[in-house]
């Protein structure tokens, strides 16, 4: 079941299928009056199962452990979310009271409106409603749908913005609406479904312009930054007009700095707002520490959005606690934390001489060509070839030469450097999937992501 062989996504969502047939349990359990209709009863569980799958946080807990252990940490990503997301389907289906039916191909449908695919899921709607079979081409263009969207699901950058887990989350909470409304209906809505992936789509687009202003607080972005920012709006895959606007935005605001006011001035509803703070708390913590420049540019959005400073700490809080309870699963996507052993005084000299020299290395690390690649793969836990690990040591020896403080990452275990210095660099070497979750540290200094469910202004 790897990503790119034909027929993965029916043997994932047959599985899945089958596992809630032997478990029919709801993942996040209800204390709800049994009065409440069906759908008032998914609407509740949608909310909370979007923060205690950990779909919130970009790192889905249930359907992780089930997973086989080969592949890319990439792809066991994804596989969690598709999985998280036909699980979190057929719960809705169930308290919508929904009949009996064709559960793997009514996921597949949701699937196809998730990845804009309106034609195919109109076409699929009356295949179910004919009771025919769906045809092998209309699974293939799902599942080439989410394979391209797979990168943009599955990580960010090194050198762009957090957006995984606020573009994750915006696109499970419109999968979980359009479930909740389609198992509710018994039937597709084609307009309603639209209205909802254009508010993911404008989610989205707000969350990269406040992201932006974030990463723009401390030092104007590099060029490579810069270039990577912009891929990431391409990989969004937004509407064309929006899209056009927003990399406007963004390269405006790589020159000067725009007001929050003006950034965030159509956002009314509570939830959306809320969505946006702790996005916003997330990427200012992904390098283990927080700046004075992104502290001040969290007030000064807190006080936008009209959120109170008590609220900003219960935000903050609330992320510690998850990856509390959730470490073993957070681990299966993060660094390993044998960094941790090596000395506070090793580190701090390195970072020193890091910052120092931080676009002299990248330089020469471009010029021993494949360097960077080998380096990216070693620090996420993919396994290396003898002959790979040997022309690495000799590529570092020649960085070393340019730098000759950095020799030591050329040293029997100095690749730990990597993960060290990830942690407490004001700038991100690894990918957030890969990086490990903050240290527990006092409620001022801790940090926090999550969200309470931004509603589709009650569409459908």
């Amino acid at each position: 079941m790897h990503l790119g062989k034909a027929g993965w996504l029916s043997s994932l969502l047959e599985e899945s299928v089958a596992a809630h047939g032997r478990a029919p349990g709801l993942l996040v359990p209800l204390e709800l009056p049994e009065s409440l209709s069906g759908r008032a009863r998914a609407r509740a569980y949608l909310r909370r199962m979007l923060r205690a799958s950990g779909l919130l946080y970009g790192t889905p807990a249930d359907g992780v452990g089930g997973l086989p252990a080969e592949g890319a940490p990439e792809e066991l990503l994804f596989r969690a979310v598709v999985r998280t997301l036909a699980r979190m389907a057929l719960d809705i289906a169930s308290l919508a009271g929904t009949p009996a039916g064709p559960r793997r191909e009514q996921l597949l449908l949701l699937f196809a409106i998730l990845t804009g695919q309106l034609d195919e899921a109109q076409a699929l709607e009356e295949k179910l409603r004919q009771g025919h079979e769906v045809p092998r081409r209309l699974w293939s263009r799902v599942e080439d749908a989410l394979e391209r969207r797979a990168l943009s699901l599955s990580g960010d950058p090194a050198y762009g913005l957090v957006l995984h887990n606020g573009a994750l989350y915006a696109d499970a909470h419109m999968f979980g609406r359009q479930a909740l409304d389609y198992f509710a209906r018994q039937g597709l809505n084609r307009e309603m479904a639209r209205r909802r992936i254009d508010f993911a789509a404008r989610q989205k687009a707000l969350l990269v312009e406040v992201l932006t202003g974030l990463a723009c607080v401390d030092r104007p972005p590099t060029y490579s930054a810069r270039r990577a920012i912009l891929r990431q709006v391409e990989d969004l895959g937004l509407p064309h007009a929006l899209e056009g606007e927003l990399r406007a935005a963004v390269r405006e605001s790589f020159e000067r700095r725009h007001p929050l006011k003006t950034a965030v001035k159509d956002v009314r509803s509570v939830d959306l707002r809320r969505f946006i703070l702790e996005q916003t708390l997330l990427a200012s913590l992904v390098d283990g520490r927080r700046s004075r420049g992104e502290r001040a540019f969290i007030e000064r959005l807190a006080l936008a959005l009209r959120v109170p400073e008590s609220t900003v700490h219960q935000l903050e809080l609330e992320v510690a606690e998850f990856y509390a309870k959730n470490r073993s699963v957070v681990d299966v996507f993060t660094v390993s934390s044998a960094a941790d052993v090596m000395g506070e005084d090793l580190v701090s000299s390195m970072q020193d001489t890091m910052e120092r020299n931080f676009h002299r290395l990248m330089q020469e690390v471009r010029e021993t060509g494949e360097l960077y690649h080998l380096l990216t793969k070693a620090a996420r836990r993919q396994p290396l070839t003898a002959e790979e690990r040997q022309r690495m040591r000799a590529q570092l020896i020649d960085v070393a030469k340019a730098i000759p403080a950095l020799a030591i990452f050329a040293a029997p275990g100095g690749l730990l450097l990597l993960v060290a210095l990830a942690k407490v660099l004001p700038f991100n070497l690894l990918p957030s999937a890969f990086q490990d979750e903050p240290a527990p540290a006092s409620p001022e200094e801790d940090g926090s992501e999550g969200g309470d469910e931004p509603p589709v202004r009650e569409v459908g």
